[in-house]
């Protein structure tokens, strides 16, 4: 059994989309984070009912070995791109890049085609490929 698959339909079965995964430590305590995103918008009662719902799932199938503390939540207006399917869905937001190179780029992100992620900058259409982005994250102008 895939724990993530099965963290997927328990999530979209609330009307949500599952964002992300990760296993952070904080404070010497180990931290699940499952990260949902759901139009027009994640409040508490979303993050606690999916919680109930994943907590004896994960009870059976922990995603870690050791003990750990389950979070659901959103992953916030400005929250990191890492898989293609992070930049698909946020076509049309400002991004900033920081590329292998060092450069920092920031724009509108217009398409992402080709494993590749075109922004509309102040110098125009600019194409940047996925593996020449070390990170990208949302941002929002305050």
């Amino acid at each position: 059994m895939n724990v993530a698959d099965e963290v997927k339909k328990v999530v979209e079965a609330h009307g949500a989309r599952l964002y992300d995964t990760e296993v952070a430590s904080e404070n010497g305590q180990t931290v699940y984070r499952v990260y949902i995103m759901k139009e027009g918008g994640v409040d508490l009662d979303l993050c606690a009912e999916i919680s109930r719902d994943l907590s004896p799932l994960l009870d059976v199938y922990p995603p870690v070995s050791d003990k750990y503390f389950l979070e659901v939540s959103s992953p916030g207006v400005e929250r990191p791109l890492k898989k293609p399917e992070h930049f698909q869905n946020s076509l049309g937001e400002k991004v900033a890049l920081k590329l292998s190179s060092g450069d920092k780029v920031k724009g509108t992100l217009s398409a992402f085609e080709n494993n590749e992620a075109v922004l509309q900058t102040e110098h125009g259409e600019e194409r940047y490929a996925l593996d020449e982005i070390r990170k990208a994250r949302t941002y929002y102008e305050w």
